[in-house]
């Protein structure tokens, strides 16, 4: 790996810690903002949704920008970006003014996916792998943010938890604008590591439908793991504030999804990514909807090992797209892709938000559960589209 390469891998897995670490504050502080702003779970269920639209709606535009861009501009796009984002959320005192600060941060922190998934995808071998690793970084940053937030919550503020966030993307905005070389988007594509010359319409169609109903389930679980937590691991865990207990344990279900992401990078290079992609989503719906059904010691196991499965799917899907989109379009197949996902499966938060309100916060993940039923038989047919089109991803991963 040569000294460029690790830059930029260090960069990007940085960018995609905080990315996830910022959009997982809020949902884990929510007994304080629920004091703070006046509001309940539906509305919380509405502000996470009107941020991850934004998160998703912005990777829409982001994906043409990185064509005429280029991801390095990007990238300091959304570090300096979001830095902007934090200073209005640290000083809202208004429930308004609040929702506009986690807008703008969703903003900008949509820029991020089709810009730092295209620059790994064009230089990087082993993309499985490097997708594992990067993967790795943004779960790691998912498990980080909720500890975070309730650590500083407890000790001094949570707008301090999003202030540390911010110098965190300010130093590596400085990193991206020292150490990393401008490139032209042709010498970006002349050193396409995947040196794709054609798109998939089918396939990528096909996934693309497949990955909003996972979005829906992704917005649904990460906005109300920690509520279900902090209300049903109370006899285990009595010794901890309802708050903290929350958080930690949702720390602990994504520490459990940085292995996934592991394992779902190291299966990805070594086995066919549609055979993959169906097991996993198989193996997502009983999990979830056992996290509905169960509590203390036994929730926190099924969740653990729910967030195993759940995650592995990252670093498939994400090499799925670049084997399904032609070099020149990469950047706009994943913008399309996290659009999809973030944007319209956004909606999964609002919808668990009036499930949690008005039936119960355990009712959100059975719902999940069913909502992930069509995605097995849309993977299926991208495994039988692969199984009869030349252009087989099970060709271009086979073990060497």
């Amino acid at each position: 790996m040569t000294r460029d390469t690790r830059i930029i891998l260090g960069v990007t897995c940085g960018s995609h810690l905080s990315v996830h670490t910022l959009m997982v504050i809020l949902p884990s502080i929510f007994s304080v903002l629920q004091q703070e702003f006046q509001m309940g779970l539906d509305t919380l269920g509405y502000i996470v949704a009107a941020s991850l639209f934004m998160f998703g709606l912005g990777a829409l535009p982001a994906g043409f920008l990185e064509k005429r861009l280029g991801s390095r501009r990007l990238l300091l796009v959304y570090q300096l970006g979001t830095v902007c984002a934090v200073i209005i959320i640290i000083v809202s005192h208004s429930l308004p003014m609040l929702i506009v600060g986690m807008m703008v941060l969703g903003i900008f922190a949509s820029l991020y996916h089709p810009a730092g998934l295209t620059l790994l995808s064009r230089r990087v071998k082993n993309l499985s792998k490097s997708l594992g690793y990067h993967g790795v970084a943004g779960t790691s940053g998912l498990a980080l943010g909720p500890l975070l937030a309730v650590t500083f919550t407890e000790l001094l503020s949570w707008r301090v938890a999003f202030g540390i966030m911010a110098l965190f993307n300010l130093g590596l905005a400085l990193v991206t604008a020292r150490l990393i070389p401008a490139r032209t988007a042709s010498n970006q594509i002349e050193e396409d590591a995947q040196n794709t010359n054609v798109t998939n319409r089918p396939a990528l169609i096909t996934y693309y439908i497949l990955i909003i109903f996972v979005g829906f389930a992704f917005a649904g679980f990460t906005t109300f793991m920690p509520t279900h937590f902090s209300l049903f691991t109370a006899n285990i865990s009595a010794f901890l504030s309802e708050m903290f207990r929350g958080g930690l344990f949702t720390t602990i279900v994504f520490i459990g999804g940085v292995s996934g992401q592991i394992i779902g990078g190291y299966l990805g290079d070594k086995y066919s990514r549609p055979k993959l992609l169906f097991l996993l989503l198989f193996l997502n719906i009983p999990l979830l909807i056992l996290v509905g059904l169960t509590t203390e010691l036994a929730l926190i196991i099924v969740a653990v090992i729910f967030g195993t499965a759940h995650f592995a799917l990252q670093p498939v899907g994400n090499a799925l797209i670049a084997n399904f989109t032609h070099s020149r379009s990469r950047g706009i197949g994943y913008g399309i892709s996290f659009f999809l996902s973030f944007g319209v499966g956004s909606i999964g938060a609002a919808a668990c938000g009036f499930i949690a309100e008005r039936f119960g916060v355990q009712y959100v993940f059975p719902a999940l559960g069913i909502v992930l039923l069509p995605t097995l038989i849309l993977a299926f047919y991208i495994y039988r589209l692969m199984n009869r089109n030349t252009f087989s991803t099970d060709k271009m991963i086979a073990p060497k």
